[in-house]
């Protein structure tokens, strides 16, 4: 079996996600103890907590927010202070933190997008494995038609999970999508999971693209698809806001997946996209649906918010 598809064995989900946070909670946790042990919680305490969050990747508005809970809270002892950042960042993530429920249609429809090397490919295969273990049937379509070695890595995902994988060796990703849903409707399958090529947000004729393909999605079938995707790497840190934002505004997005956070010390990036539409308009934050801390087919689970920020704060 291919090691990126092996389980880890003797080890919980909980235990997997400490371990993957390990950099950022290191990072968090030495600077906090040193501060709460050279100074008293007065303005420069909290001018150097501000430089700590802002290094794990917390964001500049997310940071704010964070400071202003403490603040007001007017803490006097380091215990008071670690369970009150505790409480803010529960306050922060816990509105992101929605499962996603496919049972509304039949199929569901996922469409996932992303840059290139985000994890998008091996996401959806994971994915896949998610809900055929709570028994779901399942199929994947091979949607990213530019590289070649994304259709074949997808096929490894189908044989490994014994679903099956709509391609094709040519055309364009939005033929491939339409072709796998109507085998869906035919299969009576549960959920399709539709791969697209990675693209940067800057690439406006290839974001223009994607809504292309949205739209045959919903042609299709309508009401697709049900749920729009955004697969994020957790080591770009703050460039994965703009990301949120530049794909938010082409697609309308309804799920995050942040993958690979087992390979940073930006983890905090969780609370600046938790916080990101706080000022808009559109006060409702994008869920984010999954969280990948590994390799293993059982490392990418859906996101809760208290397991997070114990992980986190250890």
């Amino acid at each position: 079996m291919l090691s990126f598809l092996k389980p880890k064995s003797g080890t919980g989900w909980n235990d997997r996600l400490k371990l993957g946070l390990a950099r950022t909670r290191e990072l968090l946790n030495r600077d906090l103890s040193e501060l709460l042990r050279s100074a008293s919680i007065d303005a420069v305490f909290y001018d150097e907590l501000e430089t700590t969050l802002l290094a794990a990747d917390v964001g500049v508005a997310a940071t704010q927010f964070l400071l202003d809970k403490l603040r007001r809270a007017n803490c006097r002892t380091p215990e008071e202070l670690r369970r009150m950042l505790r409480g803010a960042l529960l306050e922060l993530l816990q509105p992101v933190a929605v499962p996603l429920d496919i049972s509304a249609y039949r199929p569901f429809v996922m469409m996932l997008t992303g840059v290139n090397g985000a994890g998008k490919t091996t996401s959806i295969g994971k994915i896949a494995h998610y809900y055929q273990q709570a028994g779901k049937s399942v199929l994947l379509a091979a949607g990213d038609t530019f590289r070649a070695a994304a259709r074949e890595q997808l096929e490894a995902w189908g044989k490994r999970n014994n679903v099956a994988v709509i391609a094709q060796q040519s055309g364009d990703a939005a033929a491939v999508i339409f072709d796998a849903i109507n085998a869906a409707r035919a299969r009576d399958i549960d959920l399709v999971l539709a791969d697209t090529a990675g693209r940067l947000p800057t690439q406006l004729h290839l974001m223009e693209e994607i809504k292309k393909v949205k739209r045959v999605i919903a042609k299709a079938l309508p009401g697709a698809p049900h749920e729009v995707m955004l697969v994020l790497d957790a080591n770009t840190g703050q460039n994965a806001v703009n990301q949120v934002r530049a794909f938010d505004d082409a697609l309308g997005l309804t799920g995050i997946t942040l993958t690979k956070l087992d390979g940073t010390a930006k983890g905090g990036v969780v609370a600046a996209i938790a916080h990101m539409r706080s000022n808009t308009a559109r006060h409702q934050p994008i869920p984010l649906r999954f969280i990948g801390v590994g390799e293993g087919i059982d490392d990418l689970r859906p996101f809760n918010a208290e397991e997070f920020v114990d992980a986190l704060l250890g």
